[in-house]
Formats: structure tokens, C-alpha cells, sequence
């Protein structure tokens, strides 16, 4: 059966197709009332489907977000996803997603992929490179920029477009005093790759803490941003550190994991050594993401307001203002101590 086209509808309601189309396909000039009905009625009766790229033209808009995450299955970024879906279609528009697995070639193949879609805006959620900026993705965000697309980073603040960023440094510190005001002084870092600037950020926050009160850590072990990185990295602390389970007469050593996620993979790592959290090894991490919720022991970290920072990226995405583009909030995080950072009594 052929498809029904907009000329069937014209023909059906007795309207010319220029007018069928600007009724269907959403164009500012809208015919009266009882036209537009008429010309509804009868693409009902023949099942017309409207073309999305002539809808787009009409109306100058796809109504697409393209949302490009890190890894869309660690809980950080679903949760910003989420944020960033519920304002899309509170706003009636559609959220376009790629997940890159931190391959900054497939980054840039995905924004050319947005833009070739003509998306409205599109977000990147995830670190940048500690390295610097890449051009080429420069590149293709001026030429989108200057078509009046928009871009909104977040994360670090890039020279273009406009950015949510998180105070990973200032966070990191704060958690360090804290934890120092609980009674720990002996520290190990858990770090991610020296390339993450996520990574470098919250690291250099917690030691440079550190270091106002006199403190060095113990041992810093390096590892993937991911669970099964921070699982991998807390094997080789507990080596450096020669730690066995029911150690008496000392306050534990107390890590600090970049990311909830690598905190979470630590633990379990130290579980299978035999390790007790908090009785033989603490920790805390950083993101206070969902899944903790159901943790045990509970994961002193750093909270930051995931979906709130998904949903504050699409409101900047879609302000028409003509400070827009450049506009920067920043997202301050709260420290939470928990058990996992708990100093027992002997």
C-alpha cells in the first residue's frame, strides 16, 4: 500500500498543500481555525505521517538535544541523563544520547553526527582531557555555534559555549578537612588517569588539603575511572600498605577514591583480602550517586546534585538570552561522612 502524502491530505480538506503543510508541519502561519481542523481531520482519516525534516524547516527547530556522555551505565551519568531527560521534555524536546567510553575520536564523530541532525543544542557530560582542548571539536562547535546552535559543557568550562561546572578541587578539599576532623591522619589516594582532568582535579583538591595540615599521603595508586579500575587499584594499595585483616592498636589508613564508583570496586577488593571496612581500611569517595543508597557499609563522599546538573544544562542549552552562550554556573558539592570513614573505638 503506497504511502498516503501531503497532496492526499490537501485534496482530502480541500486546501491547497502549501496550506496542509504549514497546518501539519507546525509553520508560525497557521490558516483559521476551522482550516486547520479540516486538514487535521483528514490526515487522521488516511493515516498521515508528517515528515520530521519538513517539520524541522517549518519550524526552524528538530526539537532534538544531542546528550553525549563518558559511559552511559556508570551511575554518574545516568543519573545527569536523567536530569537532562526530564527537563527535554518538560521543554517538548527529544533527547539524542551517545555513550563514548572516554574514546575522545568517537566524542567528535558524535557531535558531527548532532550536527548533521541538526540538533537544537547538544550537551557533553564528562572530564576533558587534562592535556588541553581538542581542535577539531573546537572546530566543529564554531561552525555549529555559528549557525546558532548550542553547546553546553558539563563539566570544565571550555573557550566556547556555555558550561555547568562542577567545584571538584574545592570539594576534594573539603572532604580531606573533614575527614582530618574526624581523627584519621594516615592516607592513601585511589586516582584515575592523569589525562582525566576530573581526576587531576579532585586529587590535587584532597592532597593540597592535606598539605596545609602537614600531612603527606601514605601511598597514591592510580586506576581506571571505573569500578573494576578501583578495584584493581585498592589490590595493589593494600600491598604497598601490607595490610591484614584485624590489625589491633592502630587507626586505620583512610583512602580517598576520585569516584563513588571506583570507592565501591575498592571495597570489594579489600572484602575478598579479608579487609574490613571501617575496622581494618576507611574510605570515602566522591558523587554520592543512587546505588549508594543500598551500600553497605554506608560511603562517606562528596554529593553532588546529579539530575539537577542535568537538568541545569538544558535550561542554559535553551535560554535564548544573548548572554547564553557563554553563560557559567557553577555546582558546589557536599561532604557526607558515613560509615565507611568511621574511626571504631578499641
Amino acid at each position: 500500500m503506497a504511502a498516503v502524502r501531503l497532496q492526499d491530505v490537501a485534496i482530502r480538506a480541500g486546501v491547497s498543500q502549501a496550506t496542509a503543510s504549514r497546518v501539519l508541519n507546525g509553520s508560525s502561519r497557521i490558516p483559521g481555525e476551522g482550516v486547520a481542523d479540516r486538514v487535521r481531520a483528514a490526515a487522521a482519516e488516511l493515516g498521515y505521517v508528517a515528515n520530521a525534516q519538513a517539520q524541522a524547516l517549518a519550524r526552524a527547530s528538530t526539537g532534538l538535544i544531542g546528550l553525549i556522555v563518558h559511559d552511559i551505565a556508570d551511575p554518574y551519568f545516568s543519573s545527569i541523563a536523567h536530569g537532562v531527560q526530564t527537563a527535554a521534555h518538560r521543554a517538548g524536546k527529544l533527547v539524542l544520547l551517545a555513550s563514548t567510553q572516554r574514546d575522545f575520536d568517537i566524542e567528535r564523530e558524535s557531535v558531527s553526527t548532532f550536527i548533521s541532525h541538526r540538533a537544537d543544542a547538544i550537551i557533553l557530560a564528562g572530564s576533558r582531557q587534562s592535556g588541553g582542548l581538542d581542535r577539531d571539536l573546537e572546530k566543529e562547535c564554531a561552525r555549529y555555534l555559528d549557525n546558532n546552535g548550542k553547546v553546553v559543557v558539563i563539566g570544565q568550562p571550555l573557550s566556547f559555549g556555555a558550561a555547568v561546572e562542577l567545584e571538584n578541587h574545592a570539594a576534594s578539599a573539603q572532604l580531606a578537612h573533614a575527614l582530618l576532623e574526624q581523627g584519621h591522619r594516615d592516607f592513601a589516594v585511589i586516582g584515575g588517569p592523569g589525562t582525566i582532568r576530573t581526576a587531576v582535579d579532585r586529587r590535587n583538591g584532597f592532597v593540597e588539603a592535606l598539605a596545609t595540615r602537614g600531612v603527606t599521603p601514605l601511598v597514591e595508586i592510580a586506576g581506571d575511572f571505573s569500578r573494576d579500575g578501583g578495584f584493581s587499584a585498592a589490590r595493589r594499595l593494600a600491598a604497598a600498605l601490607d595490610l591484614h585483616p584485624g590489625r589491633a592498636g592502630t587507626t586505620p589508613p583512610c583512602v580517598f577514591a576520585v569516584t563513588d564508583v571506583m570507592a565501591i570496586g575498592a571495597i570489594a577488593a579489600w572484602r575478598e583480602l579479608g579487609l574490613s571496612v571501617p575496622d581494618d581500611i576507611c574510605v570515602a569517595g566522591f558523587d554520592d550517586i543512587p546505588t549508594l543508597r543500598d551500600h553497605v557499609p554506608g560511603l562517606s563522599t562528596v554529593a553532588l546534585s546529579l539530575v539537577d546538573i542535568g537538568e541545569r544544562a538544558v535550561r542554559l542549552a535553551l535560554d535564548d538570552s544573548a548572554t547564553a552562550s557563554q553563560a557559567h554556573e557553577l555546582v558546589p558539592g557536599r561532604v557526607i561522612l558515613r560509615d565507611s570513614s568511621a574511626i571504631r573505638c578499641p
